[in-house]
């Protein structure tokens, strides 16, 4: 059986049994254009998903806190604002303005634009509080074998900043133009 020689790229002869068969080649032009695609598509929606997703988490979570008896991190709301505070604010009061400030740091950044910037700075400042009991409580935090589930459902919210940081990278201006 005689191969008839074919010349590559760099003009390098390759051997018959390396050539990639039509069929393959075809499927994988498919399979590069379906990937060319979906990044295109995941470019375009994937951020502004994240950032309503983002705000809907602090919608949901924060306005549990307006009902008393509902939210689980209730006590440690109140502990937290009452260290923060020294004393001012504890109790419901302290669980009101933790659910102002999560369902108004959720509905500015699902509301999306100018509003999606404010949202971000209000969500900063949710973010100090809900990282502070970490040093202000770190009993309820850490226990003997580790985190305690409280300290879990604390330090799950590193996942919720990067995406705030991600969805900041979207919706923040540039420097201005000189």
């Amino acid at each position: 059986m005689t191969t008839v020689p074919v010349r590559g790229a760099a003009g390098v002869v390759v051997p018959a049994s390396t050539r990639r068969p039509a069929a393959l080649r075809a499927l994988l032009s498919w399979e590069a254009r379906a990937e060319a695609s979906a990044k295109v598509a995941l470019q375009r929606w994937s951020i502004p998903a994240l950032r309503i997703a983002l705000g809907g988490v602090f919608v949901v979570f924060g306005a549990l806190k307006f009902f008393p008896g509902v939210s689980p991190v209730e006590e440690l709301v109140s502990l937290t604002w009452e260290k923060l505070t020294f004393g001012l604010v504890s109790g419901q009061a302290a669980l009101v303005a933790t659910a102002l400030i999560e369902v108004a740091a959720g509905a500015l950044l699902i509301a999306g634009g100018s509003f999606a910037r404010i949202g971000l700075a209000v969500l900063a400042l949710a973010f100090v509080g809900i990282l502070s009991p970490v040093v202000l409580l770190p009993a309820e935090v850490f226990g003997a074998a580790g985190p305690t589930l409280t300290g879990q459902y604390i330090f799950k919210n590193v996942v919720l900043i990067a995406a705030a940081l991600v969805v900041a990278s979207r919706v923040l201006r540039g420097p201005a133009p000189r």
